[in-house]
């Protein structure tokens, strides 16, 4: 595997992503997407769905990509990446192409756990070469932060208020790293933004193994969450050492545990600094809190079954 940190300060690979694009500060998606692009040593063709990422970095007549892209919908991005790998593969096998070429594709929460979930689903099946990545901010941001399959049990969102009749998101968010694992493919990884060299890592293994790959990548959200933009990575790095969202891989089928918090924090901790959790703290809702920790605490001890002591 190439050094993931000489890759980083390669002139022609850092220039995949450029700054001066149009998203928030403290935005947790920029930091996901170079860390990616900078990990992969091959040329690479970018998918993107529609969503934050896509409207803040192409407004015309500029582009924050300096790599192949196209911008498709909300509900075919991994279609398109599926089209994209055939044709690549069909040229190949002419000899019209003779160099190994990446392809990627990124996709919100939104269009990735929700929209997009259905053509995610038939590409992995059907067993297509490329690395999807799931920006996971939690919640359809780009459209005025309404809930998602990916918004966490309580939160509150413009569709999932507070008040006296609702405490938020009722349901849990979807577990889509074990949703995507059930389909068998070679590589699964969740990751955060908080630990770059994790993701650069494997963003690598990601586009080595022969078949899909899968990084679901939790990206803060300044806005949505409601939190300073200075503490973007910190705000991640809490929800990593609460064990909210444990680093981890799935590699062939097995489960290997990435990180272990040398002292695991109290969910509070995570939650407290997100105003879209501030009314969790009002008198009344201690069982609130007490019923996010036993989730937190159950999905951490099944993870740890699953792994086995592997890392």
């Amino acid at each position: 595997m190439p050094n993931t940190k000489e890759l980083a300060h390669h002139e022609e690979i850092q220039k995949r992503f450029t700054g001066a694009h149009a998203l928030c500060a403290g935005c947790g998606t920029p930091v996901c997407v170079r860390t990616i692009l900078n990990a992969i040593e091959e040329p690479v063709v970018v998918i993107n769905a529609t969503g934050c990422l896509e409207v803040a970095t192409t407004r015309y007549p500029t582009t924050a990509w300096n790599v192949p892209w196209i911008h498709v919908a909300f509900e075919n991005a991994a279609a398109v990446a599926s089209g994209i790998e055939a044709a690549y593969r069909a040229l190949r096998r002419r000899g019209k192409i003779t160099k190994e070429i990446r392809v990627v594709a990124f996709g919100g929460d939104g269009g990735t756990y929700d929209i997009g979930l259905q053509a995610l689903s038939g590409a992995l099946e059907r067993g297509h070469r490329f690395l999807y990545v799931c920006y996971d901010n939690e919640a359809y941001m780009n459209t005025g932060n309404q809930r998602s399959g990916a918004t966490p049990f309580a939160a509150q969102t413009t569709t999932a208020p507070t008040g006296e009749k609702s405490f938020g998101k009722p349901q849990r968010r979807k577990d889509l790293t074990e949703i995507v694992a059930a389909h068998h493919v070679p590589y699964v990884a969740q990751a955060s933004i908080s630990d770059w060299y994790d993701l650069a890592v494997k963003a690598r293994k990601a586009v080595s193994v022969d078949g899909p790959a899968f990084l679901n990548v939790l990206s803060t959200c300044p806005r949505g969450w409601g939190h300073p933009t200075d503490q973007s990575i910190k705000i991640a790095r809490l929800g990593v050492e609460t064990c909210y969202w444990p680093l981890y891989e799935i590699i062939d089928g097995q489960w290997h545990l990435n990180y272990m918090p040398e002292e695991r924090l109290p969910i509070v901790e995570w939650l407290r600094p997100q105003r879209r959790f501030a009314h969790l703290f009002e008198p009344g809702n201690e069982a609130l809190i007490a019923q996010i920790q036993q989730q937190v605490d159950e999905d951490w001890e099944k993870l740890l079954r699953r792994c086995e002591g592997r890392a």
